[in-house]
């Protein structure tokens, strides 16, 4: 779950580009749904353009009232089924999209049952053609009215006719040579007029075979009308097939492309939160020129710029505090030679308040010194020397240490297990030292000490009966110089760099230090997980 959470922009990229994909994936099926529709609106439209071009080719030159009479004549040659009619426009209850397509000179075509309606010319009429399904007997006697009226043309004109009829789906020309393909029950239906219907070429295209000659059939030229059959499209399932396969591999090259970036952003990461934690040698690989590769550049000069501005600001507080020793050294023996040539009780009242403000400036200077060395030792990463570390032998010298300057506390370690980790065993004393001190110096009457030991670190909690820690303040007093009074009084004690010392020496062993409510004695609580360097490795 913490993986998950660490990686939750990258993850929510992956559900964007999921749903990215199912919407492609969705809009691809409904583009091919729309695509066929359209498809076979148009296959539709462009099959019933050579019967109505040879019925509009028959019906035009008439009058209205001959085209009346020619109708029904015309219905029973095309064969039965037919029905043939002719509407005003004005009361054929049209659609505004299907009134523009008839004026465009398109037809409107419906099917089961079959309509085929055509504006007459420019006319106000509707030609209007209306059978249950289409047989072989339509075709061959549209194909015969056709040959019929080419059959009275010549020139220039049967050219334009043929140019009429043909479309897209319908090929007609007039050939002069019989195909050699041709078997003998065709051309003995050719010699008594009729229509041969066969199938050529590769795709078994439909071809219609009449001749222009009543008299002559055998003799040139003939009609042939081609209906050119378009390739089936992609299955369905192969469609869903080619469409998954060129998802998914575009999905597991995004996919790669975007785990090298997750991967190198997350070493960035990696490295931003180990010096965020105080490991400023930490450094950015760069292995490409790129733009998160220009970004480890520029990261790994941030980091190098405040290691140095670091490492000056160290060195020239701990060089300040050295050269604070020597003044306070000549004021303390000028001091104890004033005590030595003056016996005035007065005199040596002062001489010792001096003397005890010396040891605390004294004692301010190598708080100073310690936070220096510690800040300096993460700025340079210098490694710690550690050794196995006895914590409750460790926890008894410190109660030992400070139980005779503090007689009115009661200073108790806690039965507990034994536990032993690798640490640098003077710093993580002088940060328990720090922490009991920090506890008799603000609990009234008692100090409790107790160890954990648990799997992978080692826990250790120091509480009093004091008045506590607040709790929108138990952050700040581990910042330096940081104090829950404004005072400065000798009686209040400590400088506001014990508990920053503390906290820099658990964090130059990988831990932390927490301050809460004590459950037992109500005061404050100062928690140590301090991990196991074998846990750290």
């Amino acid at each position: 779950m913490h993986r998950i959470k660490q990686r939750g922009s990258f993850l929510r990229f992956y559900i964007l580009l999921g749903l990215t994909l199912l919407v492609i994936f969705l809009m691809a099926m409904l583009g091919r749904i729309v695509i066929e529709r359209v498809g076979h609106v148009d296959y539709r439209a462009q099959l019933a353009h050579f019967p109505m071009a040879v019925l509009m080719a028959e019906l035009a030159p008439l009058s209205v009232a001959e085209r009346e009479r020619r109708l029904p004549s015309l219905s029973q040659r095309l064969g039965p089924g037919v029905a043939l009619d002719l509407v005003p426009v004005a009361d054929a209850s049209l659609t505004f999209l299907e009134q523009q397509r008839l004026d465009r000179g398109a037809i409107l075509v419906d099917a089961a049952p079959w309509r085929l309606r055509q504006r007459l010319d420019n006319s106000p009429w509707l030609l209007s053609l209306t059978l249950d399904e289409w047989q072989e007997q339509h075709w061959q006697s549209t194909v015969a009215l056709a040959a019929e009226g080419l059959a009275g043309l010549s020139g220039a004109r049967r050219a334009e006719r043929l140019e009429a009829l043909s479309s897209t789906r319908w090929t007609l020309e007039l050939i002069d040579r019989l195909p050699s393909a041709l078997s003998v029950q065709q051309q003995q239906a050719l010699v008594s007029g009729q229509v041969v219907t066969r199938l050529a070429g590769e795709r078994l295209d439909i071809t219609l075979l009449t001749s222009l000659s009543d008299t002559s059939p055998l003799r040139p030229p003939w009609l042939e009308a081609e209906l050119v059959v378009d390739e089936e499209p992609l299955p369905l399932h192969l469609y869903l097939m080619l469409l998954l396969s060129v998802m998914m591999i575009l999905t597991l090259v995004i996919y790669l492309i975007m785990r090298n970036i997750e991967s190198r952003m997350v070493r960035l990461e990696l490295a931003a939160t180990r010096i965020a934690s105080g490991r400023l040698e930490t450094r950015v690989k760069v292995h490409k020129g790129d733009f998160l590769g220009r970004l480890g550049m520029a990261f790994n000069v941030m980091a190098s710029q405040v290691q140095t501005l670091l490492r000056g600001q160290q060195e020239m507080i701990r060089a300040v505090s050295h050269e604070l020793r020597t003044p306070i050294a000549r004021i303390r023996f000028a001091v104890q030679m004033v005590e030595d040539m003056n016996d005035k009780p007065v005199v040596q009242r002062q001489l010792q308040g001096i003397d005890a403000d010396i040891a605390e400036l004294d004692k301010l200077v190598d708080e100073i010194l310690t936070y220096a060395r510690l800040d300096g030792d993460t700025v340079n990463a210098t490694a710690m020397e550690t050794s196995l570390v006895d914590c409750r032998a460790m926890v008894e010298r410190v109660l030992d240490t400070l139980a005779p300057l503090h007689e009115t506390m009661t200073l108790t370690l806690l039965p507990g297990q034994d536990a032993e980790l690798s640490a640098e065993p003077r710093y993580l004393q002088r940060a328990l030292q720090n922490l009991v001190s920090n506890a008799c110096r603000h609990g009234c009457t008692r100090v409790e000490v107790r160890i954990w030991n648990e799997s992978h670190l080692v826990r250790i909690d120091v509480e009093d009966d004091g008045p506590g820690v607040p709790d929108d303040s138990r952050t700040e007093i581990f910042k330096p110089f940081t104090r829950l009074d404004d005072s400065r009084a000798r009686s209040s004690g400590g400088y506001g760099l014990g508990l920053s010392i503390v906290q820099k020496i658990i964090i130059r062993h990988g831990g932390s230090i927490t301050a809460d409510t004590s459950p037992n004695l109500g005061g404050a609580r100062f928690t140590l997980l301090i991990p196991r360097r074998d846990s750290l490795a």
